[in-house]
């Protein structure tokens, strides 16, 4: 499944007075007593989602979360995810999207599909390659959002080395050398096939495993558009499971990404104090959504804030009540910042959570990278 597509299209759903049944669950799992903790919040969730307004019209939705939520827990679904999201509506919506990240439990009924912990993670996970090398063998990982592909093992035919000393030194240096050559050649024939499968499944980052001399003299062989994608090497042997690897690397790459976009945020805030290609601020980044303007949305965690949407013309607008400033209509109120992020993502622009950052807190905690300037 390719998640940033389908993230799409389920930002354009809803809003026609369907509600919406969103559920997100940590499916990362130590021991029983974690198990039992989801299944308390569902029970509690649940309950109240029946209780609530549109309980009588989400019978058959609660029912086909409350099940498939059960089998998760029973690990008799996706046992190898962290994460799952679900997605139900009275208009034929099922959906389960498990990935490879932990959600923070939430359960949500509104108008549209919640999307914001989706959005957020998908920035947090590109797609990627786990590279094991040593001197005979590689192995290739590929590393999607929803998990790890089949991987695929390189061997080459290196001699072993053996130690010797004393008459035999000249023998053995003229040997190290052609080693050597054959270690080239296998690093040589590992960076063109890592090049195809880069490309063949669009990896944006790569991940290096091994020691830290091999994999030295390996990146030397890589060329440079290869070379830039490295996000950082961690340690493997060519024994470990490929589930041991990616879990390295997965941690690895979420400290890449949040470090590179701590640094692009503050990019972003200062290109908005120029009048740039920028917004920081409610009401400016409001303006730059509704004009389809958003290449990347930057959001504090947790924020919320009242808001309207118009119910002639769909124009948002801060606060709660009173007319449409644009047209005059009536308007309903609506969650403000979970109605940008799925206009952002409905027009094709990314989201980005932090947790905190002075800057944007100073910014209303919301700020935006601009396609054009607004």
């Amino acid at each position: 499944m390719d998640l940033r597509m389908r993230l799409k299209e389920l930002a354009k759903l809803g809003g026609a007075g369907v509600p919406v049944v969103s559920v997100y669950l940590n499916t990362r799992w130590a021991d029983e007593q974690q198990r039992d903790r989801v299944r308390l919040f569902l029970k509690n969730a649940l309950r109240d989602a029946r209780r609530g307004e549109h309980g009588d019209r989400l019978e058959a939705e609660l029912a086909w979360i409350e099940a498939e939520a059960e089998a998760l827990v029973a690990q008799e679904r996706f046992p190898d995810a962290d994460g799952v999201a679900l997605f139900a509506s009275p208009d034929g919506l099922r959906e389960l999207i498990p990935v490879r990240a932990p959600f923070e439990d939430a359960f949500v009924v509104a108008d549209t599909p919640y999307l914001r912990p989706l959005a957020s993670f998908l920035e947090e996970a590109p797609d990627a390659l786990v590279v094991f090398v040593d001197r005979e063998r590689a192995r290739l990982i590929p590393l999607h959002p929803d998990g790890a592909a089949d991987e695929v093992t390189l061997e080459g035919a290196v001699p072993g080395q053996h130690r010797r000393g004393g008459w035999a030194l000249l023998a053995q240096s003229r040997y190290q050398r052609h080693i050597e050559a054959q270690r080239d050649r296998h690093f040589e024939a590992v960076a063109e096939t890592l090049a195809h499968l880069a490309e063949g499944h669009g990896a944006e980052r790569l991940v290096l495993a091994g020691e830290p001399g091999t994999l030295a003299a390996f990146r030397d062989h890589l060329p440079e558009p290869l070379a830039r994608r490295i996000a950082g090497s961690v340690t493997g042997t060519r024994y470990e499971p490929a589930s041991v690897l990616v879990g390295r690397a997965a941690e690895l790459l979420v400290r890449h990404e949040r470090d590179a976009e701590m640094a692009a945020l503050e990019a972003v805030l200062t290109e908005a104090a120029k009048g740039g290609r920028a917004a920081a601020g409610l009401e400016p980044t409001l303006d730059a959504t509704l004009r389809g303007a958003v290449h990347r949305l930057y959001l504090l965690a947790g924020l919320r804030r009242p808001g309207r949407t118009c119910l002639a013309c769909g124009t948002l607008e801060i606060g709660a009540s009173g007319p449409c400033r644009a047209c005059g209509g009536d308007t309903k109120p609506t969650e403000l910042i979970d109605a940008i992020v799925d206009r952002v993502i409905a027009t094709g622009g990314t989201i980005e959570t932090l947790d905190a950052h002075p800057g944007l807190e100073r910014a209303e905690g919301i700020a935006a990278r601009l396609r054009y300037p607004v």
